[in-house]
Order: structure tokens, then sequence, then C-alpha cells
């Protein structure tokens, strides 16, 4: 990577010559007229110019209607250095890396065990963990994992790609880790730390991994090919491959992302294009999908758990994952004011992580410009991955575009035209 250079990938002039669409409907059907989904996909065009991503993958249902299911950019072969003579196409099917977006997937599992009764989100981890509760830990809470106030943000040891790949190992480091702040008391993003947890006491809890945990309750009732932790052989020809973009990382990128991951941004980038991760497991940020599968899932989630006529979990679960757990406050890790609910980030007013005026919208970021997302009051559902791991670039005011435009083109919805599970007025439960 060139250190003075915005170290961008190669865009071909006609823009169409790399787009493909899927099972898009007239926008009427979602509520929108042709203009308004127009000015969302030019604004997502517009972000693509930039150079940043070599894959830009969109989904966005308004209504429950797929009013744009679009990939423009190249699967495999583009990256900063140029572009290769064996370069893939992507298509809206090309499965991408959700990264930290996966993490509110694993949460929802911890819900839905919560749902079932088998787990109580206020019991100490150690209830179900019996080693975790080392070094003063045995007052930690799975409530406390989940909002990101469990005291262990960060593995405190060198975080190479063969240690990402051993999951024992790095749950036999994090039972024996001495916390860094204590339980419950700041607010301080886990990146990578929680999610391992999670998944281990799901695997405690029903005798099953949370692979199969996750294909039996969500991925086979939704009907998705690939919305797992890793990818399955047969599809890892088609999987779009990260690459590393922006500003050069050692200016202060690398720094940044050492505290919040444990290691720089080509750890993070050649990490996911190893088969090898896509053979483990990595709760916090492993699932590889679709746009539309990612959407899929928010949609779901926005329609009160249930996906056509099947019930995944109960209203009354999203409802509850969805509350704010804090009013806004500076986390620790990202540096930044963040909002969240007991897994999902929370939007926010008069601007939040998903756009303007998103004060109800819950979802996701993942590293490092991916974005999923639901907003019940505007009943959209939106997905938007990428490959390009520009953290500071030259993309970041077409990005923030983006969001606008989505936020604006698609209008909020009366209140009682709202679907059932968000026709109670939440704005007094919203701490923002």
């Amino acid at each position: 990577m060139k250190i003075f250079s915005t170290n961008t990938c190669y865009v071909p002039r006609d823009l169409s010559t790399i787009t493909q669409s899927k099972n898009e409907v007239d926008a009427e059907l979602g509520g929108m007229t042709h203009p308004q989904v127009q000015k969302i996909w030019h604004s997502i065009e517009s972000l693509y110019k930039t150079g940043n991503h070599p894959l830009i993958s969109v989904c966005i249902r308004r209504k429950g209607q797929i009013v744009l299911n679009r990939s423009i950019g190249y699967a495999q072969g583009n990256s900063a250095k140029g572009l290769a003579k064996n370069a893939v196409v992507a298509t809206p099917d090309s499965p991408v890396c959700l990264f930290s977006a996966s993490k509110i997937v694993t949460a929802m599992l911890i819900h839905m065990l919560d749902e079932t009764g088998e787990i109580n989100l206020l019991d100490p981890i150690s209830h179900y963990i019996p080693e975790y509760a080392q070094n003063g830990k045995n007052r930690a809470t799975i409530f406390h994992l989940l909002s990101h106030r469990g005291g262990i943000p960060r593995i405190e040891m060198e975080v190479t790609p063969e240690l990402l790949f051993d999951r024992e190992q790095i749950l036999r480091h994090l039972f024996a880790a001495k916390p860094l702040l204590p339980a419950g008391t700041h607010l301080a993003y886990h990146a990578v730390t929680a999610g391992y947890v999670l998944g281990e006491l799901i695997e405690r809890v029903t005798g099953q991994d949370i692979r199969q945990f996750l294909h039996e309750r969500i991925e086979k009732p939704m009907g998705m090919d690939y919305f797992n932790y890793g990818l399955k052989p047969e599809f890892r020809d088609q999987v779009a491959q990260s690459t590393a973009t922006g500003i050069h990382p050692k200016l202060g990128t690398d720094y940044y992302l050492d505290h919040v991951l444990g290691g720089g941004l080509e750890l993070a980038v050649d990490v996911t294009n190893d088969h090898r991760f896509m053979d483990t497991i990595c709760p916090a940020g492993n699932i590889y999908t679709s746009a539309e599968q990612a959407n899929r899932f928010f949609e779901m989630l926005l329609n009160g758990g249930s996906y056509n006529g099947t019930q995944i979990m109960t209203p009354q679960t999203v409802f509850r994952a969805t509350l704010p757990t804090s009013a806004t406050s500076i986390d620790r890790t990202l540096l930044a004011p963040m909002r969240y609910a007991l897994g999902p980030m929370l939007g926010n007013n008069p601007v939040g992580i998903f756009g303007p005026h998103t004060g109800q919208a819950f979802g996701h970021l993942g590293f490092s410009n991916i974005l999923c997302w639901a907003d019940p009051e505007r009943d959209i559902s939106v997905s938007i991955l990428n490959t390009g791991k520009s953290v500071v670039g030259t993309h970041l005011p077409a990005l923030a575009n983006v969001l606008l435009q989505i936020s604006t083109q698609c209008p909020k919805i009366p209140k009682q035209q709202r679907r059932a599970l968000f026709s109670t007025d939440r704005t007094t439960m919203d701490l923002v």
C-alpha cells in the first residue's frame, strides 16, 4: 500500500457493466416512487466511484417489499494494486463477510434461549461456564456482555491469524483473563471477546455448537443457503474478497484498530480471505452471507420475529432486545458516542450511525463501512455490504450521503400505519 496515496481501486467508466440486480419489485409496492429509489441508487453509485470498495452490495426492503437488491463491482481481482486479468464481477448472491455485523445475530440467538427459559440474561456467565469466574469475573452477567459492559473489551495478548483460527485457545485466555474494567460500570465495545464467550455459552446450554444452532433456528427455517459462521466449501469460489483501501493506515488507522481489535488493517483483511477463517467459528465476526439474506434477517426482526409465516422468535423477544440500555455515552473502545441495546447498536436523533433522524433504528456496523439495520419508523430494512476496508478515505462524504438519501427518500410512516410490533409509542423508552 502506498504511503502518499488514497489507495483506491479501479472503477470502470460504464458502471452498468459491473452492476447486477435481482428480484426487485416496482417501487410503488414498497410505498415509494421510482425517482426515490433511483436517488438512493445514484448515491450508492457515487460511493462506488470513490474507488474505496471493489464491491458494494445493497438490499433495501420497504413495507416488506424488495425495492433495491443490487451489486456493483468485483467479487475478486480488484484492489488498490489494480484490476487483475481474471477479475470476477460480483452478483447480488456473492457471499460477503459481515465482520462485526455478525454480533447482532449472535445476540439474538442468546435472546432466543432467554425466550425459552433455558437461560436468564441476569445470571452470571459463570453459572453456565464455571471457568469464567476466574480473576473477579464471577459477577459478570450475560446482560453485561450483550451491552458491552462486561469488562473484557480486548484480548490482552498478541492477536495473530493463528490465534483467531484457534477458538479453544482464545476461550482459555478469556476464562483466565482479569477484567480491565469492573463488569457493568463502563461502556467499552467488545470487538471480539464477548462473541466467543456467548458462543461457548450457547454450546454449554444446548449441546450444539453455535453454527448448528444458527442453522436450525434461523438459517434453515428462513430458507437461506449461506447465513452462518464461516462459509461452506461449495460457496468459497464465489466469495467476495476483502481488500485494504483508503489513506495509509500507518498514519493513525492501525493504532486505532489495534486499540479496538488488537490488530491492524492488514490482519483483519487477510484473516477473512483465509479459508481457515471460513472453517472456524468466530461469533463476533465471521458470518458470510449476501446482502439480501442479511436483509432478510433484519426484515424478520422488523416483522416481530416472523418471516413468510414462520415465527422465528416472539415479538416480545425482539422488543426487549432492541430497547436502549443507556443514554448515548462515549464508548471507551471506539472513542465515540454510541447507543446500544442488548446486542444491537441503535440509531439516534438528530443524527446517528444509520443516518439522520433514526432514533428508533436498530442494527449493527461491520468493519469498516458495512451497515445493516431496520427502522420501524420508516418500515425499512437495509443491508449495505462492501469489501473495501477503508477506515479513513475519500469515500466518507459519499457514504454520509447514502445514509442521508435512505432517510430522506424513505419518509417516516404515520404511527397508526406501522407494523403491530412497533405500534406502541416507544418514545418514552428511547433514552436519547
